[in-house]
């Protein structure tokens, strides 16, 4: 069983909109939708479990059914963290299937992950038992403790850039956050799955990602999103193939109004 965990809990402090920005409507289409849409029409994804805020459980559900996210499995309430909101689907799912399923953590505003990084972090579990989606760095990345002064610059050719999915053996990555839950800190500075299975001493292993995988966290963000839209929707009219290399599926479903 592969299964999609989708965070959608954020409550998009930092992008300054009325509502999260997760349900922001891009080109008639709530940004939420198109990263489903990835894992609906992706063959080897088999259920799909959400993590959301509880005053929109209910519509969530109704975009799920209004877009056909037959997928669907779960929805649950998120948590008091982005991490605690993600073991609450972790939990859902595990209750549901059997411990060997694999399952792919993924942000709910990040929706322009490829086909094949799909397909990519599925083989990497089998392979290695986890897989973390990263690009290489392109650019300098330095490290400075206060803010102010560098303290150290790191070697570009060893340097990445974590995305998502991040993906994992169901009772591999339950039992790491019940490790992580048990420490008087938790889930303090728990960035994401990888920050938690190196803070337990475990090793993490790299799947490439797509350079388009981006997540919609400011407003200059949406422009990114727009324009990727713009070059699927060219792509298409000129006939380049069902899916493109910035991971946008063709599924002909019409942008509707709810």
């Amino acid at each position: 069983m592969n299964i999609a965990i989708i965070f959608a809990s954020g409550k998009g402090t930092r992008f300054g909109a009325e509502i999260p920005k997760q349900f922001l409507k891009i080109n008639g289409k709530p940004i939420l939708i198109h990263t489903l849409e990835l894992f609906q029409y992706h063959n080897n994804i088999d259920k799909i479990y959400i993590a959301t805020l509880n005053e929109y459980i209910d519509y969530v559900e109704k975009l799920c059914k209004y877009y056909g996210i037959s997928k669907l499995a779960a929805i649950v309430e998120g948590g008091e963290t982005a991490q605690d909101s993600i073991y609450n689907a972790l939990k859902c799912a595990q209750s549901q299937n059997s411990e060997d399923s694999i399952v792919l953590i993924h942000d709910g505003v990040r929706p322009f992950v490829s086909s094949d990084v799909i397909t990519k972090n599925i083989e990497g579990v089998r392979k290695n038992g986890n897989a973390i989606t990263c690009v290489p760095a392109y650019e300098t990345i330095l490290i400075s403790n206060n803010g102010e002064k560098i303290d150290d610059v790191t070697r570009r050719k060893e340097t990445f850039v974590g995305q998502a999915p991040q993906s994992f053996y169901l009772k591999d990555i339950v039992e790491a956050h019940e490790k992580i839950q048990q420490r008087p800190q938790r889930y303090q500075d728990m960035v994401d799955a990888c920050t938690i299975f190196r803070t337990l001493g475990k090793d993490v292993y790299l799947v490439e990602g797509n350079r388009g995988n981006i997540k919609v966290t400011t407003p200059e963000d949406v422009y990114v999103f727009k324009a990727f839209l713009q070059y699927s929707e060219n792509e298409q009219t000129f006939g380049l193939g069902k899916t493109n290399n910035i991971g946008i599926p063709y599924s002909g479903v019409e942008d509707g109004g709810i």
